[in-house]
């Protein structure tokens, strides 16, 4: 159970923390691009606030569902996205980015959402086993 609420405040702090990097990519593009792990291009490049705004609305998704309670969704969705996280790493490693921008920042990101994931898809976390019953053959 405990896993459980983890891998929730995890969540949590995922979406939420999208949400404040794609405010930071409409605020001061060109830092976010550079603390991204690209060269910054033009601090008025539309494709930065496309990305914002992309940003938030994903940790918005994370958010709606886990004010839904809604976890078993919550970690399907989260799945899906780690995607996000990977695609960002190839990216940056792709246009000579810093190694520790693509594995320190990326791919910690996207081993942390799987993680979660795992844990909430797995159903077994969030409900406690009987005593004296064998827990479901999955």
């Amino acid at each position: 159970m405990w896993l459980h609420r983890i891998a929730l405040v995890v969540a949590g702090l995922i979406g939420v923390g999208i949400i404040f990097i794609g405010l930071r990519f409409l605020l001061d593009p060109a830092a976010a691009a550079v603390a991204f792990g690209v060269p910054a291009p033009a601090a008025d490049d539309p494709f930065l606030a496309v990305k914002g705004v992309r940003d938030i609305g994903s940790g918005l998704i994370l958010l709606t569902l886990l004010a839904l309670r809604r976890p078993h969704v919550l970690g399907w969705v989260t799945l899906a996205a780690s995607s996000i996280p990977i695609g960002d790493a190839l990216i940056v490693l792709a246009n000579g980015g810093p190694a520790y921008a693509a594995y320190g920042i990326h791919g910690a990101t996207a081993v942390v959402a799987i993680a979660t994931a795992a844990v909430l898809v797995s159903g077994r976390a969030g409900r406690p086993v009987p005593r004296g019953s064998a827990a479901p053959a999955h």
